[in-house]
C-alpha cells in the first residue's frame, strides 16, 4: 500500500468524533506491523469506552509525530484524480497521518530510532485524546503536531473561546407587550454590545475574531418570548482572560454568560530554512501542554477546504510532507 492508497483507505473509514474506533483499529494494525518489523512497540491508549489513542514508539522517543484521527461530519468517501485525493478528512487529517507513517517508515529503514507516532481522538470537539495522552508521557522532547498548514511551519495558532449567552424574560400575549419582557430583545441587545467590544490583537497572530454561530428562542410569533439563547465563538490571540472580562461586562443585566470551552493561543517553535506561516485555527497543542515536549505545527493540505464539501489534498503535498517530516525529525534529534 503506497501513501496515496493509505490516505484513501483512511478517508474511507468514517471516523466522525466519538466514532473513531474503526480507524483506530486500522491504525493499530498498520503500526503493529511497522513495530514488529523494526523492533518497536504499539499500544491502545484508552480514552473512553470504544475510543482510544494509538501510540507506537521505537527506542526512547525524542521526537513524536502526532495528529488526530477524528473528522467533522458529514462523512463522504474518497475519490482521486491526477492532482488530488478528495473526501472527508483528506487534509484534516488523514493525508497527514499517512505522510507521518511513511516518514517514520523511511527513517526506520535508514536506521533511525528514538521516535514515536501518536494518533489521538476527539480533536474536533474537545481534545479528549490529547488531554489523556498528556497523562501518559514517554519522555519525548519535541512534538510535531499535524494540521493543514500547506507544509509551512506555523509560528503560532489562535486559541478559542466558546460561549453561550442565555437571556430570560416573561411571556405575554403579543397584543399586550407591556405585560411581558422579551428575552429575544434582551439577547439582541447583549449581542450588539458584544460586537462593539475592542478585542485584543497580537503582533504575530493578528486580531481576535468573533462569530455569532447560532441564535434561538421564543415560543411562537404571537407570544412575547421568555427565553433566548446564542452561541458565540471567539478566536483568541492570548489567554482569553481580558476577553472573558469584556464579554461579561458587555452583557451584564441583559444575559447570562456560560463558558463552554477556552483554549489559549500559542506561539510555536521554528527551525531555520523552513517556510513559515501563522494559522487562525485551534489545535491539540494546548491540551498536550509540555507533556510531549516543545511543540511544532506543520502538515500538508490547506485549512481553507477542511470542514467543507470540497475537502481535498494535493498528492504532491503529501509526498513533500514525508520528506519535510523526516528532515524535522533529524534536525530535532540533534538539537
Amino acid at each position: 500500500m503506497n501513501v496515496f492508497e493509505l490516505t484513501r483507505a483512511l478517508v474511507d473509514i468514517e471516523s466522525i468524533t466519538e466514532n473513531e474506533e474503526r480507524v483506530g483499529e486500522m491504525l493499530f494494525a498498520q503500526l503493529s506491523a511497522l513495530a514488529e518489523s523494526h523492533g518497536g512497540h504499539v499500544e491502545r491508549m484508552q480514552v473512553e469506552p470504544n475510543r482510544f489513542n494509538v501510540l507506537a514508539w521505537w527506542g526512547n522517543p525524542v521526537v513524536t509525530l502526532s495528529t488526530h484521527m477524528d473528522t467533522v461530519p458529514p462523512f463522504f468517501a474518497s475519490r482521486a484524480d491526477n492532482e488530488y485525493i478528495w473526501g472527508r478528512g483528506a487534509c484534516d487529517t488523514k493525508g497527514i497521518i499517512a505522510s507521518m507513517i511513511f516518514a517514520v517508515r523511511e527513517l526506520l529503514e535508514e536506521g533511525a530510532r528514538n521516535m514515536a507516532l501518536l494518533f489521538v481522538v476527539g480533536e474536533e470537539r474537545n481534545s479528549a485524546g490529547a488531554f489523556e495522552a498528556a497523562k501518559h508521557t514517554r519522555g519525548s522532547k519535541f512534538i510535531i503536531n499535524g494540521e493543514p498548514t500547506e507544509n509551512k511551519l506555523a509560528l503560532g495558532s489562535k486559541g478559542a473561546m466558546r460561549l453561550e449567552l442565555v437571556a430570560t424574560g416573561r411571556m405575554a400575549h403579543s397584543a399586550y407587550p407591556e405585560l411581558g419582557e422579551s428575552a429575544i430583545e434582551k439577547l439582541l441587545d447583549a449581542l450588539q454590545e458584544v460586537r462593539r467590544i475592542p478585542l485584543p490583537t497580537d503582533r504575530i497572530l493578528g486580531p481576535s475574531t468573533l462569530n455569532i454561530g447560532t441564535i434561538s428562542g421564543g415560543r411562537a410569533p404571537n407570544v412575547i418570548p421568555d427565553h433566548a439563547h446564542a452561541e458565540v465563538f471567539i478566536r483568541l490571540v492570548d489567554t482569553g482572560d481580558a476577553t472573558r472580562s469584556l464579554v461579561k461586562h458587555a452583557v451584564s443585566g441583559k444575559a447570562e454568560v456560560k463558558e463552554v470551552l477556552v483554549v489559549p493561543a500559542v506561539l510555536l517553535g521554528s527551525l531555520p530554512g523552513f517556510d513559515t506561516t501563522v494559522v487562525a485555527f485551534t489545535t491539540d497543542i494546548p491540551a498536550f501542554g509540555d507533556a510531549w515536549g516543545k511543540p511544532y505545527l506543520l502538515g500538508p493540505g490547506t485549512i481553507h477546504v477542511a470542514h467543507t464539501s470540497e475537502e481535498r489534498i494535493l498528492k504532491s503535498e503529501i509526498q513533500e510532507a514525508i520528506q519535510i517530516y523526516k528532515r524535522m525529525v533529524k534536525e530535532l534529534m540533534i538539537s
